[in-house]
């Protein structure tokens, strides 16, 4: 039985793609640039703020002094807007809380920015005692870069094979074996199980009960 399991943030614990799509569009309406519809947000998330403002900018305009004053416009709308649309996905809090009672040690890792990190995860899952909560910090790489899981894993005290990482995407599955550590696609999320199976993840299950039987095995 695994002792510890990693959770990336959006996308698989919770669905805050809507909120993240209108901080994107705010951000590029106030400097003049054309909006997205927010169907097309998920293929721009998942390796942090500043690459899905480079992403959404149109391409002739992204640079870094660009990307640099829409990410302060996103993060003013989104620190006040984060939870407007946002929501846990079905299954996950019961899936959560029910590792915690076995005993399992549970920790986040994200490409988002620190604050808004540590604020979803305490607004969505508060009955969660969480090991750590690590999001996207200036000193430290962004996913697929595994610094962020080896962090969590000195915090943790736990061994790689006793590790369970579970996302949503091709950066996560890319972060999971950069890390050595076993890995759970889930398909709720913004990307596709094609990507899932494309980047090589353990396993890809549809539901937050398929996570259980994995790790009580």
């Amino acid at each position: 039985m695994k002792e510890l399991v990693i959770f990336d943030l959006d996308g698989t614990l919770i669905n805050s793609i809507k909120d993240l799509g209108a901080a994107t569009n705010f951000a590029l309406q106030k400097n003049g640039y054309p909006v997205h519809p927010l169907e097309a947000y998920p293929m721009y998330v998942g390796n942090g703020v500043n690459k899905l403002i480079e992403r959404a900018l149109p391409e002739d305009f992204r640079n870094k002094e660009n990307v640099e004053l829409l990410k302060k416009d996103f993060k003013e709308y989104y620190d006040s807007h984060n939870t407007d649309y946002t929501v846990a996905y079905e299954g996950m809090p019961e899936l959560l809380k029910e590792l915690q009672d076995k005993g399992i040690k549970l920790a986040v890792a994200s490409n988002k920015y620190q604050a808004a990190t540590t604020k979803l995860v305490k607004h969505y899952y508060p009955e969660i005692d969480f090991v750590d909560i690590c999001g996207q910090k200036e000193d430290i790489p962004i996913k697929p870069d595994p610094s962020i899981v080896f962090g969590i894993l000195a915090t943790a005290g736990i061994k790689k094979q006793d590790v369970l990482y579970v996302g949503d995407s091709g950066v996560d599955m890319e972060t999971a074996r950069r890390a050595c550590v076993d890995s759970v696609g889930v398909t709720w999320g913004f990307r596709s199980a094609k990507e899932l199976r494309d980047f090589n993840a353990g396993t890809i299950v549809d539901t937050p009960s398929q996570i259980l039987q994995l790790i009580t095995l």
